[in-house]
């Protein structure tokens, strides 16, 4: 079978070259080599995360670190509580996607009450806590100053008190750097927490809530370095590969179900999985449902550090046969 393969770069949304390609030599082994000399070497297959999207109550906890560079963090959060203390970052800016449940971020620029599918940006320096219940969410911490791309819903507003029920109480703020991963606190001390809430009628800044489009690709933040969005996919029969020159790409299955082909392997992906594409890799989607992927482009390699929950399949032509049956059924 002919596909399309199209060779991206991180800053373009239209591809640099597109190449025809027969699918079955693109996603076979190489021939053995004729000469006794070794210009590649095996790869592992792709792997896949996965964190439950329904709440399932527990005990507060850290933010699960999913991948990590120096300079970058993905995580993923549950909450049905209080966070225990307001954060200040030295070098990063906030991003996170509220998956599931709701979520009162409370910060010196206003509070803002999220729901499922929304993102928001904290910029650094500016104290913040959250207020969960039953709820799920992403951050991405990514090299500042990141800027939105797209006009917001919504923004922040001053909120007092901040929810129902909010009562001041003994609180510290921890100032941290290196995106706030354990041994990187600066500083933690004992703060006024009305006084900070107060501090939003003293700034003519408001942090924006943004929205995808309902189709498409659509890019919500970026630096020269990264880009952040998400990617509405439907049923289609047609294949066409992406092949990122640039970028590690990070995706989070948010809504619905598809299948990742790769050159390193096929992936069955389901809402709360995560997978990581290195750069140069050709890939697409076959989308069996109308679903919604969150996908992070870094320049910098993005290496797993949490645990894997299942490896990809190899590459077989029956495989893709069947599954071509299936998209045509």
């Amino acid at each position: 079978m002919q596909v399309i393969e199209d060779a991206m770069v991180m800053a373009e949304d239209r591809p640099l070259w597109s190449v025809v390609r027969d699918e079955h030599l693109l996603l076979s082994p190489p021939h053995e080599s004729k000469v006794p000399i070794k210009l590649w070497h095996d790869h592992s297959p792709l792997t896949v995360v996965h964190f439950p999207q329904e709440y399932h109550a527990q005990p507060f906890a850290p933010p699960r670190g999913v991948y990590e560079n120096d300079e970058i963090r993905v995580e993923w959060q549950t909450m049905d509580s209080r966070q225990p203390f307001y954060h200040r970052n030295c070098d990063v800016d906030e991003i996170s996607y509220q998956i599931a449940g709701e979520r009162t971020l409370m910060t010196e620029l206003g509070v803002i009450e999220h729901r499922a599918g929304e993102f928001s940006r904290i910029p650094r320096g500016v104290g913040h806590d959250n207020y969960g219940r039953a709820e799920s969410h992403l951050v991405f911490y990514l090299p500042a100053p990141v800027v939105e791309l797209v006009p917001s819903d919504r923004e922040s507003q001053p909120v007092f008190p901040p929810f129902p029920g909010w009562q001041p109480g003994p609180t510290n703020e921890a100032i941290t750097q290196c995106m706030g991963t354990p041994g990187h606190d600066i500083t933690v001390f004992p703060i006024d927490e009305r006084r900070l809430l107060a501090q939003v009628h003293s700034e003519d800044a408001r942090m924006q809530v943004l929205r995808a489009d309902d189709e498409g690709v659509t890019w919500l933040y970026g630096t020269d370095q990264v880009r952040l969005g998400m990617v509405v996919a439907t049923r289609t029969e047609e294949r066409r590969y992406r092949r990122t020159l640039d970028a590690d790409e990070i995706q989070y299955q948010a809504r619905g179900h598809r299948t990742l082909i790769t050159q390193r392997g096929i992936v069955e992906l389901a809402p709360g999985d995560f997978a990581r594409i290195p750069l140069g890799l050709a890939h697409t989607s076959v989308v069996s449902e109308s679903g919604e992927y969150v996908v992070l482009l870094s320049h910098r390699e993005l290496p797993q550090i949490a645990e894997t929950a299942r490896t990809a399949e190899k590459y077989t032509k029956d495989y893709l046969t069947q599954l071509t049956a299936e998209v045509h059924a």
